[in-house]
């Protein structure tokens, strides 16, 4: 079992109503698929906000980081940085913007 910090942006943490940081307990290997899910699992309002209900893809405008990484273009069953595995680091749910 890994402890996973996870870091939301303040329009998640109110629709969560929760602080800027979760800790999560991820029983299977700490891929960000497994992360997500547990997420999803522990705050269910998030799901359809970070993945496609149906599909599951990461939506558009979230990006993912860790350990100073974009992650955002990994594959979901992509191990996370060991930075993130330990603890040491969040994994960071960013509300990409986009505007001209």
């Amino acid at each position: 079992m890994t402890e996973v910090r996870v870091a939301l942006p303040a329009h998640l943490r109110t629709l969560a109503r929760t602080g800027s940081e979760v800790r999560l307990e991820v029983v299977r290997t700490p891929t960000i698929a497994a992360v997500l899910d547990e997420l999803e699992s522990c705050y269910p309002v998030l799901r359809g906000t970070i993945r496609d209900h149906g599909s599951a893809h990461r939506r558009a405008y979230i990006r993912l980081f860790g350990a100073g990484r974009d992650l955002s273009h990994e594959s979901p069953e992509s191990l996370l940085p060991a930075a993130v595995r330990s603890g040491a680091e969040p994994l960071r749910v960013v509300g990409a913007i986009a505007g001209g």
